[in-house]
């Protein structure tokens, strides 16, 4: 009897261990994701994309093939080349925007949010590839938490290059918004400021635990603390550390939150936990009818106006 139930134990925990590496392999590693284009609950990204001729969170091609970038880049504090796209303003100023751009994303992918800050509110802009994505080295994805210490260097390579006087605002999009969040609870120079965060999730934790019932209909227990352990082995984190939420406790930065309120990839309800946490000046900006990713697209007016009036009252 002993010996049946030992063996089944084993069974159970060689299958628990190969799917939670499984599950790392889909959500962690740096790897294709083009399963993502047949979320349902990304369906009406997908459709706004099509429609464009163009992939997810991709806007302004145009626009953005005509920029005179100059190409930036960094070593991370745990050796990986990181790389940027940075744009000057059209008239000099002190004023820049650190972009962040969502989960398999890379940074070209924020050109409509690089249009908005230099053409409309006349910022210099800076767009990383995050670790694990476009020409950014890298053979994971953190979700947003190494990657807060990136843009930390990424600020500081800003204040290298504009100096003291320089006037920083951070501004992400989905796995962006969460990164600036948690950026935001990092000790950070005065010149940070204003930070606004666009569809963002509390935690990794939540937002894996949430897809992966959506997803697969299974429940978060015993997958995510086991590929949260995989995670730690492979890429230095746990997912439960990773919180935008505890973050936001902690941050001093003003912070504009911005959400759909037909998002369900990121519900709405977090953006809303988030707000109620947040400790730092605030203001909720929530866009009727629209899905994830899909704010500015929705209500570009609104989005926009928002966005200036918030920073205008940090950013002189």
């Amino acid at each position: 009897m002993f010996i049946t139930v030992l063996i089944l134990l084993l069974i159970i925990a060689a299958a628990l261990a190969g799917s939670s590496f499984y599950f790392y392999r889909v959500a962690v590693a740096r790897a294709d994701k083009s399963f993502l284009r047949r979320h349902p609950d990304l369906a009406e990204l997908g459709a706004s994309a099509e429609k464009n001729g163009e992939s997810p969170f991709t806007f302004n091609k145009e626009w953005w093939n005509r920029q005179a970038f100059v190409d930036w880049s960094l070593t991370s504090d745990d050796g990986l080349r990181l790389e940027a796209y940075y744009l000057a303003a059209n008239r000099p100023t002190d004023k820049t925007a650190i972009l962040a751009h969502g989960y398999s994303g890379q940074a070209d992918q924020m050109g409509e949010f690089a249009r908005l800050f230099k053409d409309t509110l006349g910022f210099n802009v800076l767009i990383p590839d995050a670790r694990g994505h476009g020409r950014s080295e890298g053979k994971y994805i953190g979700f947003g938490w190494p990657e807060r210490k990136d843009i930390v260097d990424w600020i500081g390579e800003v204040l290298k290059h504009s100096g003291k006087k320089a006037q920083i605002v951070l501004h992400g999009i989905s796995m962006g918004g969460a990164t600036v969040m948690m950026t935001g609870g990092e000790p950070l120079p005065p010149n940070v400021k204003a930070i606004v965060e666009d569809c963002g999730y509390t935690s990794v934790k939540e937002q894996l635990s949430y897809q992966l019932k959506r997803m697969y209909r299974m429940p978060w227990f015993p997958m995510i603390p086991a590929t949260s352990l995989v995670t730690k082995l492979l890429a230095g984190y746990f997912f439960g550390e990773a919180s935008a939420l505890a973050q936001v406790k902690k941050s001093k930065t003003p912070t504009l939150f911005i959400h759909g309120d037909a998002d369900i990839f990121v519900p709405t309800r977090m953006v809303r936990e988030l707000y109620a946490s947040a400790s730092a000046d605030k203001s909720l900006y929530i866009v009727p009818g629209a899905g994830h990713g899909l704010a500015r697209t929705t209500d570009p007016a609104g989005y926009d106006r928002e966005i200036s009036l918030f920073i205008g009252h940090y950013v002189k």
